[in-house]
């Protein structure tokens, strides 16, 4: 079964859960990459981790800010690009990207194909749903409705959550709506065409919070699951992005940003 990626960053109910701290590093400890030009590509669909923030209209997000960082760090340019999720995993293991960012967790399956930074955020999908839904407050009782619709991108992990851990296990339910983007799996929730949405506990309040009273969470959260970046397979950027990111734990600038995408941001604001 090929799993996929996408919910977003692991926390109780609206913050990341942060990893352990020990000392802080320091920039000198860190390999220096010579000023040589990077290219990464992410899909801009998933807030607060990268989207095009509606107001200014740049391309934003947790995973800017890190991977920006990262080249700072380890010296090195970044040369972004933009393509599909279904393009992303093999068009990185074929070289054509250097980097793939856009919260994709970190399956046996795709190590495969990519090699993976080590961890940097956990992820927990929720519940999304109509603000005035009442037939069903968890998964188990979402199930028991049998004209309850759920939307999904086909491969990704909410696909998979959906199917085995709240359905029959069956991929070809007719129950699972399938969709290009995880935006249009909100807009046919908004709209009434599907009825749940799953997505991560930050995403899911960025929705909400931008939704003007149209949309809330419900249930507890269906899995935990680690984001990495990703690398053709023997990649030699894996060891230097690591080292970048433990450095960034330990020092406490992802907590930064964390506190500035996943409380201090508001999705529509």
């Amino acid at each position: 079964m090929t799993i996929r990626r996408h919910v977003l960053a692991g926390i109780a109910a609206a913050l990341a859960v942060p990893f352990a701290f020990s000392a802080p590093a320091v920039a000198s400890d860190l390999p220096d990459l010579g000023g040589k030009t990077v290219v990464v590509v992410t899909e801009n669909a998933y807030p607060p981790l990268q989207f095009v923030d509606p107001k200014s209209g740049q391309a934003v997000g947790w995973e800017y800010d890190a991977m920006n960082e990262i080249a700072k760090r380890l010296n090195f340019k970044i040369e972004y690009q933009n393509t599909s999720w279904d393009a992303m995993i093999q068009s990185v293991s074929d070289g054509q990207y250097q980097i793939g960012m856009t919260g994709i967790t970190i399956k046996d399956d795709r190590k495969e194909k990519v090699d993976f930074s080590d961890p940097y955020m956990r992820s927990q999908q929720f519940m999304l749903v109509r603000a005035d839904e009442t037939r069903f407050k968890d998964a188990k009782s979402f199930a028991a409705v049998e004209d309850a619709l759920v939307g999904a991108q086909p491969g990704t992990s909410p696909f998979y959550t959906a199917v085995y851990e709240i359905l029959d296990g069956n991929e070809q339910n007719p129950r699972i709506k399938l969709f290009e983007t995880f935006g249009a799996t909100v807009q046919a929730l908004k709209a009434g065409d599907v009825d749940l949405v799953l997505t991560d506990s930050v995403a899911a309040k960025g929705y909400v919070d931008a939704s003007e009273g149209k949309l809330k969470v419900v249930g507890e959260p269906l899995g935990t699951e680690d984001f990495g970046f990703i690398f053709p397979k023997g990649s030699d950027l894996v060891q230097p992005v690591n080292a970048a990111i433990k450095a960034l734990k330990e020092d406490g600038t992802f907590d930064a940003l964390n506190k500035k995408w996943f409380l201090d941001y508001k999705m529509g604001g």
